[in-house]
């Protein structure tokens, strides 16, 4: 199969709405250190579910977040997973924020 322009424009295109959705996704857990369930980060970041939920799973495979154990009822009612991010993830952040001169 031979690649377009087009379709290459659309995949990098693509790829950068995940990266970012991706970031905004980290940075509101970061900012949670108690953690979220999918909705509280959708709320607390202002983003529609349907652009972060996806996001969590391909955070959780690269182990960049996991499961606390944790659940609290979601807008439907059902138990909802409650996330955090990983001690290394947590570190790298800090030292971003110390480095921009930002507080952690």
């Amino acid at each position: 199969m031979r690649q377009t322009d087009t379709s290459a424009a659309a995949w990098a295109s693509i790829a950068d709405a995940t990266g970012h959705l991706e970031r905004i996704v980290m940075k509101t857990l970061h900012a949670h250190p108690n953690g979220l369930t999918v909705d509280e980060t959708c709320a607390a970041a202002g983003y529609p579910r349907y652009s972060l939920q996806p996001r969590f799973t391909a955070l959780k495979d690269r182990k960049t977040i996991f499961d606390t154990g944790l659940r609290r009822r979601n807008v439907s009612g059902a138990k909802a997973i409650v996330w955090r991010i990983t001690q290394l993830q947590a570190d790298a952040a800090n030292d971003r924020d110390t480095q921009e001169g930002g507080a952690a």
